[in-house]
């Protein structure tokens, strides 16, 4: 009996430390692993370890726990315990275990070093990183491949390329880690051609993380052609199938404009996460194919994947760009039946959703809402002022916006130069374009602001003076400014400018037809045929033919495109009866409020 007492002991206690969850529950154990004389048994030792590692409060009782114990005969209980902290929500934790623990007599091994400088890494500290290093160096453990490859990381992760690029040269041996160390380094700097060139030097087979990191390099420096390379690669070493291999190739493509390619790739895909629907429907929003991305967005649902808050802002962009504003509230029903929390993304999003759908009491309402806010979301609200003509509001929120210290950009500029433009408020616009490049902002103003200038000029009537601004621009007029210029000289029955204005159309690449039929109309309307000829010669000459109007409605969610001219619609004779319906009470009421 007294020989299975011991063992009993042994079992309760080591059951009664994985159930413990506080220091004083802790130390009456301790005081029974004492008394039991079981305390320096492998089994209990590294129980204990386990539980101290749970939390890095208890850190100076674990390192005095570990003093008792002779690291000669075994490290593996302090280099376990260093590893705790350092995977834990507190890495500095394990920088405090270590320096107490070596104070304590310690002497470190190259166990210790690569869980001392992950902690470095996760807590981004270099100071103190670069201390280990020099430890390891006055160590002589310095050649450690593993030891060598935490530092790479860590000066990777920390940004400090020229500290990982000496280490990275001063390796003897390096394996597919260091490579790929070295690699995902450059790109977090931002260097991404120094790590395409890494990657092209490789001297060992790359891993799914080493072809995720080029992948990302290509992808932001738009290199198609080593991107198409590795993903022939990816093909040879069978990494098709693999998830993270293929969310790459999708980022890749969608940063190079191949959507296609990125399309495919996601069709192929066996499975999806979320990383592979959010790559795929951001980038459709990015380029343009908003109605694209919803209907991807509705296969997702479909799909179980739960979309998360970046997919959701993404789907917000797409329903601002095409007007979809009854997707757009079910996203925002959504996120409140979800308890999804918004961050600044999220509001800045709804708020341009809301502006851009044609519901700006609801945008300014969701921007009063908002605890806090960046300039994109002043923006955002500024513009969609702008383009509901509420010019006075807009300038109250700038005016606002400056008192809160938020300092405007070229795009604030642009939202309030565009709503002085749609609103008419000549004096106001002048100010501002002023206040643009005077000493206190600085900044310089881009074709877009010029533009808002001149049509605002132009609208109000003042031809002249929108002439000597187009004559004092630093780079040639666009498209736009020319048709608005045109606009200002049809409504003031001007046709001497528009000569020139032809010859500078003769110089213009631009494909946009408005401005050629406007011009044709103005000397159509002075019974210069001649000049008529002229410009539809010079349309025929350049290719650019008139490309009929185009509406979107919405119903039940789903946007339809309707072509001037365009019969085909399955429903067009449901939608002329309704127009007709639509038109004939316009009349109606107009005769019935001439009555009244």
């Amino acid at each position: 009996m007294s020989k299975i007492r011991p063992y009993l002991a042994k079992s309760v206690l080591l059951e009664c430390i994985s159930r413990c969850n506080n220091l004083k529950y802790f130390k009456t154990i301790h005081a029974q692993l004492v008394t039991s004389g079981i305390v320096r048994n492998d089994l209990v030792v590294n129980r204990v370890v386990d539980f101290f590692g749970k939390s890095g409060d208890f850190v100076h009782y674990a390192c005095g726990f570990l003093k008792q114990f002779d690291w000669r005969i075994s490290s593996f209980p302090f280099n376990s315990l260093i590893s705790c902290y350092a995977n834990s929500s507190r890495p500095q934790i394990a920088i405090l275990g270590y320096r107490q623990i070596v104070r304590n007599g310690f002497l470190p091994d190259v166990y210790t070093f690569p869980a001392v400088l992950k902690s470095c890494s996760k807590f981004l500290g270099i100071g103190e990183g670069r201390q280990i290093h020099g430890v390891v160096s006055k160590m002589g453990l310095v050649n450690d491949i593993y030891v060598q490859n935490s530092l790479l990381h860590l000066h990777g992760v920390c940004g400090d390329c020229d500290g990982a690029g000496r280490v990275f040269d001063e390796m003897l041996v390096r394996d597919v880690v260091s490579w790929t160390s070295i690699i995902s380094g450059y790109v977090r700097a931002g260097l991404f051609d120094e790590a395409v060139t890494m990657f092209l030097r490789m001297e060992v087979e790359p891993n799914v993380a080493t072809f995720v990191s080029v992948l990302v390099a290509c992808g932001r420096n738009r290199n198609l052609s080593v991107g198409k390379g590795i993903h022939g690669l990816t093909f040879k070493r069978a990494l098709d199938g693999c998830l993270e291999a293929s969310n790459a190739l999708i980022d890749m493509y969608v940063k190079c404009e191949c959507l296609n390619e990125a399309k495919q790739i996601f069709d192929e895909l066996p499975q999806k996460d979320i990383i592979s629907w959010t790559s795929i429907i951001s980038g459709l929003v990015q380029y343009k194919r908003s109605k694209d991305s919803l209907e991807l967005f509705y296969d997702m649902q479909n799909s179980g994947v739960q979309p998360d808050r970046i997919i959701l802002t993404s789907v917000l962009s797409a329903c601002a760009a095409i007007g979809v504003l009854d997707y757009g509230r079910w996203v925002h029903e959504y996120m409140e039946r979800r308890a999804i929390k918004w961050d600044i993304h999220i509001g800045t999003a709804m708020v341009d959703m809301y502006a851009k759908c044609g519901c700006i009491d609801i945008a300014v309402q969701t921007f009063n809402g908002m605890a806090s806010k960046n300039i994109f979301t002043w923006n955002a609200l500024l513009n969609g002022l702008a383009m509901h003509g509420r010019g006075y509001e807009a300038q109250k929120l700038f005016e606002e916006m400056v008192r809160m210290g938020m300092t405007p950009n070229e795009v604030t500029f642009l939202a309030i130069l565009t709503a002085c433009s749609h609103s008419g408020l000549v004096d106001e616009g002048r100010k501002y374009f002023c206040q643009m490049t005077n000493c206190q902002y600085n900044l310089s103003p881009r074709l877009e602001h010029y533009g808002c200038m001149i049509d605002l000029l132009c609208r109000a009537g003042l031809l002249d003076e929108a002439l000597h601004l187009v004559k004092s621009m630093p780079m040639p007029p666009d498209v736009l400014i020319v048709g608005a210029l045109l606009s200002a000289c049809k409504a003031k029955g001007i046709s001497d400018i528009s000569r020139r204005i032809l010859d500078h159309l003769i110089e213009l690449e631009s494909q946009d037809s408005g401005v050629y039929v406007l011009l044709s109309n103005i000397y159509a309307s002075n019974k210069r045929w001649t000049d008529v000829t002229k410009v539809r010669r010079l349309m025929n000459k350049k290719g650019i033919k008139k490309f009929p109007g185009m509406s979107i409605v919405e119903v039940d969610g789903k946007a339809h495109e309707f072509l001037a001219g365009d019969i085909s619609h399955p429903r067009n004779e449901e939608a002329w009866i309704l127009l007709k319906f639509l038109t004939n009470q316009i009349f109606l009421e107009g005769h019935l409020q001439d009555y009244y």
